[in-house]
């Protein structure tokens, strides 16, 4: 039931008068004179002060029913992702709905207070300034359109898009018999696999079948998402997501790229070397000495990050390799909750407290037995109370340690803000948030994985250097214009400048604009590939990533300042060392209490997203790089 707590506060702002009123003088009656009487003037009502105690109403009553519908919502979906079945996916579908009704609801009625915002009191304004611009951003919430019935069909497009990736699986016949591969089997095939053609069936399958499934339930999507975004105040979708970094939409656009501009002379190097070393195993047939990559080639699903092809990129064979899936994979040696307890126990060692025992009962470190479930990694706080929890499907791998410690970052970023109002309780922008967890993984250097038990030993040499540079790089480096252009797809999309029928056209000439990568068999407009990408089904704004990507060695630079390092950054990790970790906590503790730029410029002494410290980071690479790449044509 709509709750009409407002009621009393509209009220009054709606008999407010904005000039003083005067009393008329009664009319003369029977001709005979009458006394003049001077009007009376009653006391003025200021109406800010009226608008600035009802703000401060407001967000009281908005906390209370902010977080039960949000708890709620975070309870039901869980249970989806975690044991998909009909009956999980309506009941996620009508939590959601309540979730995008309501926050529809509350923007609608914030707009009103717009006009005090500079005179509210700090914590207030930032409550109304989350709610009006962050908040459909930093969570994956489309508001509701003004039409039920819109509103209903979104909700339900949502759940069934979400459902339809979670439950994703190739099939084919096998000497008679039917056998399906999901999403973690299809990309072991193609982590693993050198063959092309397998990789391309691998590939295929995927895209073919998940995000064909995608396309009409996007077509859809898309117009519903847009009515949503108009009803609260913004063109549309596209707008309302830019809209969300303390800054002008267009600005912040324009951030983007001054961001992916600094960074591009470090990809294309990577780009060119790759590009080389693929064409020496496949030919030029396959892959051709200038232009773009093959999609299906890169061991990823998505070309999205290119670590799988280390062995075949290491630039000095034979040294010794920092990888401690062997150690992880040895029998009896380690299983999925000892590899969470090593990323919980970094955090520690930095000062934060250790993780509540209800993480231990109530999160999925594998797939259940018997249910479908959706793997992609996430981390959750589902009662907003410091109920945290992760849920992957966790393989015996470096990567997946990685992983965990990056998850195990938004879980301490969760704990150290969730006593802050529920409209406070997020990162300073949503790539605040993904950047904690991976700030931590670039500490996770040989020697701390040697003090960890996980290597036997660490050799420093130079040739060492560039092979770990290179490991990282082709996880950090090659991921940055696919960071980006997702979410310009996007924008692109929602805004209307690409219609339906152009949409996986226009998907690859982004991709081939931005990345150098191309599609390994034609496609055609009936294609969808968007969707066999998680965060295009689930709505989650995507340009968070790009941004940690460069947030990370900001932060990491500054952290290793404050504990004294003074060598390369490269080699510095703040493992066990409390200055660093007074400072992180610091600013996990701040949410979004204040604009982003404030809280960067507390931890770091900088106000601007700076990509220089990623140069810094991977100077000995880029050296590398462009001496190998000398007589290549490099770009596309």
């Amino acid at each position: 039931m709509r709750k009409t707590f407002l009621l009393p506060l509209f009220l009054a702002a709606a008999c407010g008068a904005s000039k003083p009123e005067t009393v008329p003088a009664p009319p003369p009656s029977g001709g005979e004179p009458t006394t003049d009487i001077t009007p009376v003037a009653k006391p003025a009502v200021d109406v800010d002060a009226q608008l600035i105690t009802d703000a401060k109403a407001f967000v009281t009553a908005t906390d209370a029913e902010l977080r039960k519908v949000l708890v709620a919502a975070a309870e039901a979906e869980w249970a989806n992702q975690t044991d998909i079945t009909p009956a999980h996916e309506e009941a996620a579908a009508k939590a959601n709905r309540i979730v995008n009704d309501t926050v529809a609801r509350m923007i609608k009625e914030a707009r009103r207070f717009e006009p005090v915002l500079a005179k509210l009191d700090p914590l207030t304004r930032r409550q109304l300034q989350n709610l009006l611009y962050q908040m459909t951003v930093s969570t994956p919430i489309a508001p509701s359109p003004d039409d039920p019935k819109q509103a209903e069909e979104l909700a339900k497009v949502a759940a069934e898009m979400g459902s339809t990736y979670g439950k994703g699986k190739v099939c084919e016949q096998v000497k008679g018999k039917q056998v399906c591969k999901d999403l973690d089997a299809l990309s072991k095939t193609i982590q693993t696999t050198r063959k092309p053609d397998v990789a391309l069936a691998a590939w295929k399958g995927w895209h073919d079948t998940v995000g064909r499934a995608e396309r009409d339930l996007y077509r859809r999507y898309v117009p519903l998402a847009n009515a949503g975004a108009k009803a609260i105040g913004f063109a549309n979708v596209a707008e309302m997501w830019k809209s969300a970094y303390d800054m002008p939409a267009d600005a912040f656009e324009a951030e983007t790229d001054r961001l992916y501009n600094q960074l591009k002379p470090l990809y294309e190097q990577l780009h060119c070397y790759t590009r080389r070393k693929l064409n020496k195993m496949h030919g030029d047939k396959l892959v051709p000495k200038t232009g773009s990559i093959p999609a299906h080639l890169l061991g990823n699903m998505w070309a999205q990050t290119w670590g799988w092809l280390y062995k075949e990129l290491e630039p000095y064979p034979g040294q010794a390799p920092v990888d401690v899936t062997p150690t992880l994979a040895k029998k009896g040696a380690y299983d999925e909750q000892k590899m969470v307890r090593i990323a919980e126990a970094f955090y520690t060692s930095l000062g934060m407290p250790a993780l509540p025992d209800t993480f231990w009962q109530r999160s999925m470190f594998q797939k259940p037995a018997g249910k479908d479930a959706i793997c992609h990694a996430s981390a959750w706080d589902v009662g907003f109370n410091n109920d945290l929890r992760i849920k992957m499907c966790i393989q015996k791998t470096h990567e997946e340690l990685d992983t965990i410690h990056h998850e195990l970052g938004h879980n301490y970023y969760q704990s150290a803000y969730h006593k802050l109002p529920i409209l406070l309780q997020n990162g300073a922008n949503d790539g605040f948030h993904e950047a904690i967890g991976d700030t931590v993984v670039l500490s996770m250097t040989p020697d701390y994985l040697k003090q960890k038990g996980l290597l036997a030993k660490t050799v420093k040499n130079d040739k060492i250097v560039i092979n770990r540079q290179m490991n990282t790089a082709l996880e950090k480096v090659a991921f940055l214009p696919w960071g980006l252009m997702v979410d310009k797809w996007r924008w692109d999309v929602f805004s209307g400048k690409v219609q339906p029928d152009q949409y996986n056209d226009h998907w690859w000439a982004l991709r081939k604009q931005y990345q150098g990568i191309v599609p390994p068999v034609v496609r055609a407009p009936t294609d969808f590939d968007p969707g066999a990408k998680y965060h295009v089904p689930a709505n989650v704004p995507y340009m968070r990533y790009f941004l940690a990507a460069v947030l990370q060695f900001q932060f990491h630079r500054a952290l290793c300042k404050k504990a004294g390092h003074t060598g390369p950054l490269h080699e510095c990790s703040i493992y066990g060392n409390k200055a660093a970790g007074d400072a992180f906590s610091t600013m996990l503790a701040a949410g979004a209490a204040k604009p982003w730029q404030d809280i960067l410029f507390d931890m770091t002494g900088e106000k601007a997203m700076d990509a220089t410290a990623m140069l810094e980071y991977f100077a000995p690479l880029k050296g590398y790089l462009e001496t190998q790449n000398q007589g290549q044509t490099c770009g596309w």
